[in-house]
Order: C-alpha cells, then structure tokens, then sequence
C-alpha cells in the first residue's frame, strides 16, 4: 500500500501572485494537478494534499479529484513541519510514504513508479529521488557508495571545493517506509539558521541507524532527465517549464501522425486530442480539452480553445471556442464562433462571421459578415452578406429559428423573437420583425423614391 503526500502549503512570494504558487497554469492544468497527474501509474490508497497558503482556493481548484484529503498546515515551518501535519491522518497506516512537491510539475509518472518499485523491491527504509544537473550550484549534493545506498546529503555551502565538483543533487521527490518515518517526526529539530524541520533530518536518521530491522537504510535512484525535477519558484521558472512541456507534448504528437509546419510557433495544451493526418499550421494555438479528427488543418493563426472540430475541417486565421464543428466543415478566415456553437457537416462560416450560443444544420452557409446569436438554422441555409440576428433586446437575449433551405439577402436584420418557415426567402436590406411562413418571399424595406431632377439648395434663404 502506497500513500501520496503533496507539499502545496506555500506561498511563494518570488511569483509576485495572489495566487497560490501551486495553481498557476501550465499547459492546460494547475502546477499541482500536474503533480497529481504523474501518479496514474501508482494508483495511491491515500492523496493527501498539505495546504496553507490562501488553502481554499486549492481546495476547490481540486474538488473533482477524487479521493483527495486536504490537510491544513497552518504555518510552513519547513518540509519536516508540513509532513507531520500527516501523522494523524496515517494513524494506522503501515505501507509506504511517497513525498511530492506541488510545484514539481514534470516528474513523469514512469519516474515516480520507478522510485516506488526500487523502494518496495528493496525493502529500504527510504527512497530518495536524485539529478545530475549541469550547473548544481546552490542545491545540495547526494553522495552514495557503491551500490547507489545513501551515505550523506551537504549543503552547497558546506562542500568543499572536492564535493562540489559532484552534479547529483537531491531532487526533493522521497519514497519512506511510514511506520518508521512516523516515529521519527515528532523528534525532528529545527536547529538551523531558517528555525524550519527538514525532511532530510529523517533521511540522516535513517542513513545513521538504518530502518531498525536489519535494513540497509536509504538508497538513490537516478532520474535520466533532469529537467523533470525543476521546481517553479518565480515566472521565469514557469516559463521554462512551459517551454519544456511543450516540446514534450509536440514531439508526442509528430510521433503519432501530426504535422506541425512551424512546431516552433505552434502551442498545445497537454489535454488536447488529436488524430493522425491533424495538419496544424504556424502560429496556432489548442487550448482546454479540444479534440479534432483526422484530416483537418488548423491555421494558420487561429486560436481552438475546448473545442471539437471533426474531419477534413479547415480553420483559417479564426477564434473558436467552446464549439462543436461537424466533418467538412470550413471556417474563416476571420471567423469567431464561441457560446456553445454547433456547427454541421459541409457548412461553411465564412470572413468576420460570429456565431454565438447557435446551430447550424448540415450543408448551411454563412459566408461573409454576419452575426448569428442564439440562432437556430436548418440544414441548406444561405445567409447573405450582412445579415444579423438582432437578438437582444436590452433586457434579455431571443431566439431566432429559420427553417431548411431559407435564404437571406445581404444586409438583413432578423429581429428575435423571429421564426423563418422553410424555403423563406427574404428580400435584400429588410428588417424581419415578424414571422414568416414557408415557401415566402418577404419583403421589409421601404419602396424606392426617386425625385427626377432633384438637387441640393444652394443657400439658406433655399
């Protein structure tokens, strides 16, 4: 049995943030939720989450996941201090204690399934995660004998020039052995310049009176890259995990069948789903849980955000939000559909047309400079040039309903509420204000005049 503990009590203050430092985005999902992601592979009896810092909002960052208990560490006093907030929670728990950091965001789950395997297969009293960094200074660095069991961890400023030239440094990411963690937390001192309990103090608790039943203490396992240990402490940090995590996700998806023209100027979130044959062009940008089928090109410039877009669709220099777009369907350029739009097969939604909170039945197109809002239109629909929905009337939104195979002439202006029957055709520059049946022609605009002759006075006594 296997028990998570989630360190995400801090503030951290280099954010300059409101915000928790554990909830800032990366990639479609908050630091800890990445956190929590990369234990799929484990499967804990036990997710306890230490918060402190502004702790409601985490909690209801986090309440879908299930099986999540929050523990309130009420003042940070350091790593030690957090996981014995723990002890009362684990009172009879007798498996193991694996301790993250919930602002680690790319330990991969095979990593931290790999440092419980090694622990449980060892029998060790503890675990502890380990990186070679090109540049260690300022962390402190692990020593081991030979068959990788801890000897000692020394602070960056306690090494000398000798140790220092050591890159294994200690990645903060611990596996323990809980009923024997649990007697040496109430005896942790926090006699240290910072006055906080460390964590590591059980470690060299460990390492100094092995786990008491003949065990051989405390062994390091390796991560291959480094980069998945990189703590986020300010925006700069955030951003180079983003940009980690992005090549991570682009390479996934170029192995599985995508085109990314410009992979450089493209971004992904890590929810998003995409089919083999997906062309996305340069400077496009999938947010939120978007999925698109195979066959369809995204882009350039255009922004899907928790959007599903079927096959063989084009999106040309557009926004799209919150939509879903049937198969052979075009979009753009310029095109801005959001509102929970709903888009059929074969359609196209043409230059700077906005469809909001509407339908549009298959093989329906609405081609250039219109406004659709809270529209819903049936199949074979043509909307001219112009045309808008006037669906608000200062107080409250309306519907409109226009039937299959109606045509709109340009510049019309359906007012809702407003129903359009079936093979309607509505004369160019009318304002429809009432229901028309099917298989019409309406007409609502004033008769031409022509005043032959006519010209403009010339002076005020004219």
């Amino acid at each position: 049995m296997v028990a998570v503990a989630i360190l995400a009590a801090g503030k951290g203050t280099r954010m300059k943030s409101k915000l928790p430092k554990v909830l800032h985005p990366l990639g479609g999902r908050s630091l800890v939720e990445w956190v929590l992601t990369s234990l799929i592979e484990i499967q804990p009896q036990h997710r306890l989450v230490i918060v402190g810092y502004q702790g409601e909002q985490v909690r209801s960052t986090l309440k879908d996941y299930p099986d999540v208990v929050f523990v309130e560490q009420t003042e940070q006093k350091g790593t030690g201090h957090a996981v014995q907030q723990i002890l009362p929670y684990l009172d009879d728990f007798s498996g193991d204690l694996l301790v993250l950091n919930g602002d680690v965001p790319l330990l991969r789950p095979q990593t931290v399934k790999l440092l419980l395997d090694t622990h449980v297969c060892h029998g060790n009293a503890a675990t502890l995660l380990a990186a070679h960094l090109p540049n260690p200074k300022g962390y402190g660095r692990v020593f081991c004998d030979g068959q990788n069991y801890l000897q000692n961890i020394i602070e960056d400023r306690d090494c000398t020039p000798a140790q220092r030239q050591s890159h294994r440094i200690n990645a903060g990411v611990y596996c323990f052995h809980w009923p024997l963690l649990a007697t040496l937390l109430p005896q942790l001192q926090n006699n240290n310049s910072q006055q906080e309990y460390y964590i590591t103090d059980a470690l060299n608790g460990l390492v100094t009176t092995g786990d008491g039943t003949g065990g051989r203490g405390v062994m390091v396992v390796d991560v291959d890259d480094y980069q998945e240990i990189l703590g986020i402490n300010d925006r700069k940090q955030l951003a180079d995990a983003y940009g980690i995590l992005q090549t991570r996700i682009k390479d996934q998806w170029m192995a599985a069948g995508v085109t990314m023209v410009d992979p450089s100027s493209v971004t992904i979130d890590d929810t998003v789903q995409l089919a083999p044959d997906v062309v996305i062009e340069p400077q496009t940008h999938l947010r939120g849980y978007t999925s698109i089928q195979g066959g369809s090109r995204i882009g350039p410039g255009s922004w899907v955000e928790n959007s599903h877009l079927g096959a063989q669709v084009s999106v040309l220099y557009s926004v799209v939000t919150d939509t879903e777009v049937g198969d052979n369907t075009r979009i753009g350029p310029y095109a801005h559909l959001r509102g929970h739009a709903q888009v059929g097969t074969g359609c196209r939604v043409g230059n700077f047309v906005e469809l909001k909170n509407s339908q549009l039945g298959d093989h329906t197109n609405a081609a250039h400079l219109s406004y659709l809002g809270d529209a819903t239109l049936g199949r074979g629909v043509n909307v001219g040039a112009g045309t808008i929905t006037a669906n608000y009337d200062g107080v409250r939104k309306h519907k409109t309903f226009i039937g299959d195979r109606t045509k709109t002439g340009s510049n019309s202006v359906l007012v809702a509420p407003i129903t359009l029957g079936t093979d309607v055709t509505v004369a160019a520059g009318s304002v429809i204000t009432d229901d028309v049946p099917d298989d019409s022609l309406v007409i609502a605009r004033p008769r031409q005049t022509i005043l032959p002759g006519w010209h403009p006075p010339t002076s005020a006594s004219e």
